[in-house]
């Protein structure tokens, strides 16, 4: 065998390797945005059923208002980070809305007749649901966005992935104030 077919045969095997990194990097960059589309589609319907819950919310808490406007302003947070695709800001704005809707189920515990609302029970049950199916995508996401990541360091893929301009993505984060303990004490006393 000569030494220029050895040689074409290793380029042949190095460029087959390099189409097998590329199309593995591919499919991690399109996982992510996958992810990111599922919580996107969660925090769109989440969106659209908080105004009703704040309508269901208003019927019976006249002096209530500060809460429904902290959770309607966190609401609309999540959406413009979200529609801005802004990882760091929509962690951040999650954090807050996920401490207001806190603290509306909470004051709500204050009227028996909102509790016992068929419509509110409903959506609530919807908007917890929603939380946690939005919780298990964020964990999904992070988990796509960590093995891009390490992927796109690794050698010999980096060297693929600088070359056809692959790159890391951000992961979702929560905010200090969200991973401190909860002060239960606080929360019966609002």
């Amino acid at each position: 065998m000569s030494g220029g077919l050895v040689l074409l045969i290793l380029l042949a095997l190095v460029a087959v390797y390099g189409v097998f990194i590329f199309n593995q990097l591919v499919t991690l960059k399109h996982n992510v945005g996958k992810a990111w589309a599922n919580i996107d589609i969660l925090l769109k319907q989440r969106h659209d059923e908080l105004p009703k819950l704040v309508e269901t919310c208003k019927q019976y808490m006249q002096f209530e208002q500060e809460t429904l406007e902290q959770v309607m302003l966190a609401r609309n947070s999540v959406a413009s980070a979200r529609e801005a695709h802004n990882i760091p800001a929509l962690g951040q704005a999650e954090g807050a809305l996920r401490l207001g809707l806190g603290n509306l189920f909470a004051v709500a515990e204050a009227y028996p007749e909102l509790k016992t609302n068929e419509t509110f029970l409903h959506l609530q049950a919807r908007i917890t649901g929603l939380e946690n199916s939005i919780a298990d995508r964020r964990e999904f996401y992070n988990d796509s966005v960590n093995v891009n990541n390490v992927r796109v360091e690794q050698f010999p893929d980096t060297l693929v992935a600088r070359l056809f301009g692959f790159g890391q993505f951000s992961l979702l984060r929560f905010a200090a104030e969200e991973k401190q303990d909860v002060n239960i004490k606080q929360l019966f006393n609002q």
